[in-house]
């Protein structure tokens, strides 16, 4: 539990050191933190503790909450997406296994090369349909999302 812990908020640590690096105003940071420790978590509870599904799939599902919450604290915040999710993306792609499929190239182990970056390949793929599929939920619906929360506040 204290590593999963740990990575999650290396996770978000990591996550605002590139929205630093990719200018990121400094106001969002916390959100940026919570975005990339939040699909981290997704990513290491389904893959590495309960097993449930290959990498890609893991990817996947982490990569749909990265984007949910970015475009939900960009609606909260009335700023551009894209602000929470390059940075927020980052801990999912799949940097290790384009690493290695270079690694294996180089040094002629052609059929580990062909098996890692195949499975970057994937990884990659499965972030691009992530990101496809819930920007294609109407910005209405972030917009109600946001209001409900905004109304729950005030009554408290």
């Amino acid at each position: 539990m204290t590593t999963l812990l740990t990575q999650i908020l290396a996770a978000g640590i990591g996550t605002v050191a590139f929205g630093a690096i990719f200018g990121v105003p400094t106001r969002y940071y916390p959100y940026c933190g919570v975005i990339g420790g939040a699909g981290w978590a997704v990513y290491v509870v389904l893959w590495q503790m309960l097993e449930l599904w290959s990498e890609p799939y893991v990817v996947f599902f982490a990569t749909m909450l990265v984007i949910l919450l970015s475009r939900f604290f960009a609606v909260l915040e009335r700023c551009p997406v894209t602000i929470f999710l390059i940075s927020g993306i980052l801990p999912l792609v799949p940097g290790a296994g384009i690493y290695w499929t270079s690694y294996y190239v180089v040094t002629n182990q052609l059929e580990e090369a062909s098996r890692r970056g195949f499975l970057a390949l994937k990884v990659a793929v499965a972030i691009v349909l992530g990101i496809v599929i819930v920007f294609e939920i109407p910005q209405g619906f972030f917009r109600a999302a946001v209001g409900a929360i905004a109304g729950k506040r005030e009554k408290s």
